[in-house]
C-alpha cells in the first residue's frame, strides 16, 4: 500500500535543535518527514502529493508536554487518556506524559501496559507513561525500575507526594542511575507547608489562610542535590516555583550535575495576587508566588537553567474545587492554554519564539530520550501550524478537557494551534480553516 505523501507549503518552519527559521515546505511520507526546507517544492508539488497552504503560518513539532495528569484509572469523570488527548491536540500538544498518581498507582507493568493499550484505542497525541517511584506513592519501597522501563515507562515519579526519606530518594536516585533513567521530585517539605492553601505572605494573611513558606520547596532541592553529588543520578524538579530554587538548579547544571527542571505556564505568568478573594481555581501546588518569584522563572527560562515548560494538567470536577480554600483540590488544567501562555514569553520580548519552543519541544524530548519534538529527515511527523500572533479569549467552556477549572477564563491572549498533526494524520483543525474537528 503506497503511504500518503503531504506537502506543507508556504509554511515558518521553526526547529529548536537545528535552529531552523526560514520559509520553506516540509513532505510527509506516511508516519514520518520525508525532506523539508526552504528550496523545497520551489518548482510546483508533484502530483499525487495532498497539500496543505500553510499561508504564512509556523510549522514547528508538535509540543511536548512531561508532565500531564489523565486521572485514568481511577478518576475518570474527571479526565480519561482520550478526553486528555483531545485536549491535548487541541493546544497543539502530540506527546503527553502521564503521571502515575491515579487510583489504582501506576506501579507495576500491568498498569504501564494499560495506559499504552488506552492511549493506542484513542488513537490521538501520543502517551509517554511515568511510573511510580515507590510502590503504592508510599514513599518508602522503590519499585522495579528496569521492569518497568522495559515495558515503556519513561521516567519516575511519586508526583503530587514528595519523596521525603532522604535514605529511600538516595536508592532511588542509584537504582536509577543502573539504567539512565530520570527520578522527577514534587519538591516540597510537608512539614513546612502544613495545612497551608497558598503562598506564605501579605495576600495569605489578609485573606486569613495558612501560607506555605518558600522554603519548602528550596530545602528539598537543596537536599536532592546532595545525593545528586553522592549517586550521580538523574534528577528533575517538577514545577519548580521559587526563585531559590531557580538558584539552586542554576548552581547545581554549573557544577556538572545531571539536575534538570520544569516549570509551568501558571507559575510565569500569575502571582499571589490572582487568588483575588479566595479563587479556589488558583489553587495549586506548589502555589501562585510572588511577582519576584514569577521574575525568576522567566529569568531562569531565559537563560536556560529551565529546560522544559510543561503543563502540569491537574483536571478536577467542580465538586472537588467550589470548595472551601483550604478543602479545595490542588490544580488547574492546562493542555489547552499551554502555547498561548508560553507565547507571552515571546511577545512581551522575554525570549524568541525557537527559545520559546525548545523548552516546549526538543527539550523536553531529549531529557526522556523521545524521538519527538525535532523537524528532522526521518522523524516522527508529529508537527503543529499555529498562528503565533492571532488574538482570542480563553473560554473554559470549549475546552475538550472532561474538566474546566482553569484560573485562565476570560483572558486575552495571543497565539493557536491551527493544525495539529500526529504521525503524519491531522488530528485537529481550528474551526474556520479546514472546518471542525
Amino acid at each position: 500500500m503506497t503511504e500518503v505523501r503531504t506537502a506543507y507549503i508556504n509554511a515558518r518552519l521553526l526547529d529548536a535543535e537545528s535552529g531552523l527559521d526560514a520559509k520553506g515546505a516540509l513532505l510527509t511520507e506516511g508516519k514520518n518527514i520525508a525532506d523539508l526546507g526552504a528550496g523545497l517544492f520551489a518548482d510546483g508539488v508533484p502530483e499525487g502529493i495532498e497539500v496543505v497552504d500553510c499561508a504564512g503560518h509556523c510549522l514547528s513539532p508538535g509540543l511536548v508536554d512531561m508532565h500531564v495528569h489523565l486521572r485514568e484509572p481511577g478518576h475518570e469523570h474527571k479526565e480519561t487518556i482520550a478526553s486528555g488527548g483531545l485536549a491535548a491536540l487541541a493546544g497543539g500538544v502530540t506527546s503527553i506524559c502521564s503521571m502515575p498518581n491515579t487510583d489504582p498507582v501506576i506501579d507495576n507493568v500491568a498498569l504501564i501496559e494499560f495506559v499504552q493499550r488506552r492511549a493506542r484505542e484513542a488513537k490521538g497525541a501520543k502517551v509517554f507513561p511515568f511510573a511510580a517511584a515507590t510502590k503504592g506513592l508510599g514513599g518508602q519501597q522503590i519499585t522495579e525500575f528496569g521492569m518497568l522501563a522495559e515495558a515503556g515507562a519513561v521516567a519516575f515519579t511519586d508526583d503530587g507526594l514528595p519523596i521525603a526519606n532522604s535514605q529511600v530518594m538516595r536508592r532511588a536516585l542509584s537504582y536509577a542511575k543502573t539504567f539512565d533513567l530520570l527520578i522527577s521530585q514534587h519538591a516540597e517539605d510537608l512539614s513546612l507547608s502544613g495545612c497551608g492553601c497558598m503562598a506564605e505572605g501579605e495576600i495569605a494573611t489578609r485573606l486569613g489562610l495558612d501560607g506555605i513558606p518558600e522554603v519548602s520547596e528550596t530545602v528539598v532541592v537543596e537536599r536532592d542535590i546532595r545525593l545528586v553529588e553522592l549517586t550521580e543520578g538523574r534528577y528533575h524538579v517538577a514545577h519548580i516555583s521559587t526563585a531559590d530554587a531557580v538558584d539552586c538548579v542554576r548552581r547545581a547544571k554549573a557544577r556538572g550535575l545531571r539536575v534538570t527542571c520544569e516549570a509551568a505556564p501558571h507559575h510565569f505568568s500569575l502571582t499571589d495576587h490572582d487568588v483575588g478573594d479566595y479563587r479556589t481555581f488558583a489553587k495549586m501546588a506548589p502555589p501562585l508566588r510572588s511577582d519576584a518569584n514569577r521574575a525568576a522563572i522567566v529569568e531562569g527560562l531565559k537563560d536556560g537553567t529551565i529546560d522544559a515548560i510543561a503543563t502540569d494538567h491537574a483536571p478536577h470536577d467542580q465538586e472537588s474545587k467550589r470548595l472551601p480554600m483550604a478543602h479545595a483540590a490542588n490544580g488547574i488544567v492546562g493542555l489547552e492554554t499551554l502555547l498561548p501562555l508560553s507565547l507571552e514569553l515571546y511577545h512581551r520580548g522575554h525570549m524568541t519564539l525557537l527559545d520559546v519552543l525548545k523548552p516546549l519541544t526538543v527539550a523536553p524530548a531529549d531529557l526522556l530520550k523521545l524521538p519527538v519534538g525535532r523537524l528532522r529527515k526521518g522523524a516522527p511527523a508529529d508537527l503543529l501550524l499555529f498562528d503565533a500572533d492571532v488574538p482570542w479569549v480563553v473560554e473554559t467552556a470549549k475546552f475538550r478537557s472532561r474538566s474546566k477549572n482553569s484560573p485562565f477564563d476570560g483572558r486575552p491572549v495571543q497565539g493557536r494551534a491551527l493544525r495539529t498533526i500526529v504521525d503524519g494524520r491531522t488530528l485537529f483543525t481550528a474551526d474556520g480553516l479546514t472546518g471542525k474537528q
